[in-house]
């Protein structure tokens, strides 16, 4: 069994690295809860061999990432307590190996891939770097009826991922020299590698970020309508975790898709703000495609657009 150093430990990494995460776990049940908080340590100890690999070779890398990926899999002893405790938690849940394979396979990918061609190429790094842990966490929770909440699991987590990725931009170019953007739709709106690196924001990039926005949102609805097949007792967290991501796409667009001059943050208000509006909504009504819907349509003049072809709206240079 997991003990409670290995998952004050992992706790203490979820609140560190990810708050916004952190926030909605809380409202977990606490038999889902601490494997969640170990769950997303893991899936950090193995992202930062990349993200924070200044001076580290890459043969290095790779290296830590199959020892890790080793130690995650049971195949190999570990004194590291993250490592023990996600391997005990994958004989207890019965996690697919598959899903923590493409998940490693992600990470070693980030060591030499610095942008991708189509969104097909950046869906099928999403699929190990996000889509796999979404499907390990609904794996967690043990739904009654897992065929039906995977699919939508798998498009929640995708969906957050390039939330992130729009998010981050700046952030991804400044400590990662990565573009997570895809080319062809940089290409399809005449936007240059270089005018991002550079920060140079114009019309051009605002309608890629739209194009990409709306693609994202898509993700967003296809993944709420899966929250009615998670258990009760995990439905409001998830449904939080949904709504404080997807708020991001708000302060893009009240930035006027400005994200190259800074990265757009939730602060500790606004966080609380939505957590009580959620909960409010969730007591009147137990449907959760309905109050995520409510949530994102009238919280500071709305963040999604339910389809709208807003690149259209944009002026002609």
């Amino acid at each position: 069994m997991v003990d409670d150093d290995q998952i004050a430990r992992s706790k203490t990494i979820q609140q560190r690295t990810g708050k916004t995460f952190h926030l909605a776990t809380r409202l977990l049940p606490e038999r889902v809860r601490e494997a969640t908080y170990v769950l997303y340590a893991f899936f950090r100890v193995a992202d930062e061999v990349v993200d924070d690999a200044d001076g580290v070779a890459p043969a290095e890398q790779r290296a830590e990432l199959e020892q890790i990926r080793a130690a995650a899999l049971g195949e190999r002893e570990t004194d590291d307590p993250v490592l023990a405790a996600f391997s005990e938690l994958r004989e207890e849940y019965n996690l697919n190996d598959e899903d923590i394979e493409v998940f490693i396979d992600a990470m070693v990918s980030d060591i030499d891939t610095d942008e991708y061609a189509t969104y097909d190429e950046l869906e099928a790094y999403m699929d190990g770097s996000a889509s796999a842990v979404g499907r390990m966490m609904t794996d967690v929770m043990n739904p009654d009826d897992p065929e039906k909440a995977l699919p939508h699991a798998t498009a929640l987590g995708e969906a957050f991922q390039l939330t992130n990725f729009l998010r981050d931009v700046r952030e991804d170019i400044v400590e990662r020299d990565r573009i997570y953007l895809p080319q062809s739709t940089l290409a399809q709106h005449g936007v240059t590698n270089d005018q991002i690196r550079n920060f140079e924001m114009d019309e051009s990039f605002a309608a890629a970020m739209q194009t990409e926005l709306q693609r994202a949102e898509e993700l967003y609805e296809k993944g709420v309508a899966g929250i009615k097949y998670l258990p009760e007792d995990c439905q409001l967290a998830v449904l939080l975790a949904a709504v404080l991501y997807a708020d991001h796409h708000r302060l893009i667009r009240t930035r006027d898709y400005d994200v190259l001059s800074a990265t757009p943050q939730l602060g500790t208000a606004r966080k609380l703000y939505l957590l009580a509006k959620t909960r409010w909504r969730w007591i009147w009504n137990k449907d959760p495609e309905a109050v995520f819907w409510a949530v994102t349509g009238d919280s500071g003049g709305g963040m999604f657009t339910r389809g709208a072809k807003l690149v259209d709206r944009l002026p002609v240079r």
